[in-house]
């Protein structure tokens, strides 16, 4: 297998995680009444940390940070997951989760203007046209759907939509930092420590907060079933650290643009998952509309 075809296999498999990832997260908050935004997060990333350290000193692939990206790894995780996951996740609280994913599939429409500001890459056309034909199958995927919007600033949907905002334009910033150290670790580095950091952000907004409080009642309180368990352990294992290895491999070498490009298609990832859990209803508009949106990927990728 060449390197192209393990790219493209691996982001995928990133872009499957995280469309997986909201429905799970919605599934938490369903099931476990006591579950917190900052419980939730913290036991993701404690999971990730727990099992990717041991892993990458047994295999030998752990790298120390270099003192010129400490500081480059310290913005890169107070942006993702920190503020990211605080974002995301309080949205997909009070959103569907397949709504929440196609928030989050507006980032490759921004990554590309963001990229020409901040280092003068270039923007292809044949990528704004796969962008927007994406978009537009995003479009098609929520227009069947039974939610009811008041905007409000009291309404619990729009302030979800206002967290997945900000989730949005923080993912923006974490691309445009990866770019400065991607070539100089191995992904699964680079993921491993933004889990580290990220729990250490966390941990001290813990115990110097009162509004984020996590005290031991919240995880007494919770019910631990095996449900709960397992999908803590695809969050943690496979969304929080193997999408983003997966992620960052893809920016390593395909670039920023095209490697953000693949999020477009996790609203149909996030879909299929809720309608084989039971959480949204299935309709032919909505597969036409999945159809859009990879036709848009592909798109974007041609020379």
């Amino acid at each position: 297998m060449n390197s192209k075809s393990l790219t493209y296999i691996l982001i995928t498999a990133s872009v499957v995680f995280w469309g997986v990832s909201f429905i799970l997260t919605k599934e938490l908050f369903l099931t476990e009444e006591h579950m917190t935004v900052t419980a939730l997060i913290t036991l993701r990333l404690a999971l990730a940390t727990v099992v990717m350290v041991p892993f990458l000193l047994l295999t030998r692939k752990m790298q120390r940070i270099q003192r010129k990206d400490i500081k480059w790894f310290l913005l890169l995780a107070l942006c993702e997951p920190f503020i990211y996951h605080l974002c995301e996740t309080n949205g997909v609280r009070l959103v569907s989760g397949s709504l929440a994913s196609v928030v989050i599939a507006t980032i490759p429409l921004f990554v590309p203007f963001g990229m020409w500001i901040a280092y003068r890459q270039r923007i292809k056309p044949v990528m704004i046209i796969g962008v927007m034909l994406s978009l537009a199958g995003v479009v098609l995927m929520t227009t069947s759907s039974t939610e009811n919007f008041q905007f409000s600033i009291f309404n619990f949907q729009f302030q979800g939509l206002l967290f997945l905002a900000g989730a949005v334009v923080i993912a923006i910033v974490y691309t445009l930092l990866l770019v400065k150290i991607v070539d100089r670790y191995h992904p699964l580095v680079v993921t491993t420590w933004q889990n580290i950091i990220g729990l250490a952000y966390f941990l001290i907004l813990t115990l110097s907060s009162f509004t984020f409080h996590l005290s031991p009642l919240t995880f007494h309180l919770l019910s631990w079933s095996p449900k709960m368990l397992l999908i803590l352990l695809v969050l943690g294992i496979f969304c929080s650290t193997l999408a983003y290895a997966g992620y960052n491999y893809g920016v390593r070498n395909l670039g920023a643009s095209e490697a953000c490009i693949f999020n477009n298609a996790i609203p149909v990832f996030s879909l299929v998952a809720a309608v084989l859990i039971g959480q949204e209803d299935f309709s032919w508009l909505k597969v036409l509309g999945m159809i859009v949106v990879i036709s848009g990927v592909i798109i974007a990728q041609k020379k």
